[in-house]
């Protein structure tokens, strides 16, 4: 399975942000599982979707206050990847 994310720790956080298609980050019930899911990829840490419009403006699914940080934060500011699992 690949991934394309970013793993950041910052304040004492570490997190990870898992790249998605736009209509799990609108619809609660699959974000949540998505979350859930990749959780087994990146054990121990937060999960935080992201997905991107037309426009490549990115929207964020997970726990607020890691949101909150990512909504400030320039995309290309992030580390992205590709990680590949067994």
């Amino acid at each position: 399975m690949k991934v394309q994310g970013a793993v950041i720790k910052e304040q004492g956080v570490t997190f990870a942000i898992v790249v998605v298609k736009s209509h799990v980050v609108r619809n609660a019930s699959q974000a949540n599982k998505a979350i859930q899911d990749y959780g087994t990829l990146f054990p121990r840490m937060p999960i935080v979707l992201m997905a991107q419009n037309y426009r490549g403006t990115p929207t964020y699914y997970g726990r607020r206050d890691i949101v909150r940080f990512l909504s400030k934060l320039p995309m290309h500011a992030i580390s992205w990847k590709q990680y590949t699992f067994s």
